[in-house]
């Protein structure tokens, strides 16, 4: 049981992480400094997990 919470977790953090993004992505206007780095941290986090 403790297992199937852990994942459910693990699947709306990135969930959450990939919608983040998403909204960086969309943006019209030119990203701050801390966007910018924040959606690079994002795509690197989503490369590492292989797109699963």
């Amino acid at each position: 049981m403790w297992s199937i919470k852990q994942h459910d977790l693990a699947i709306k953090e990135r969930l959450s992480k990939m919608k983040l993004l998403d909204s960086l992505i969309a943006k019209q206007e030119p990203l701050a400094d801390y966007e910018e780095a924040l959606k690079k941290k994002l795509i690197i986090e989503m490369d590492a997990f292989g797109g699963e």
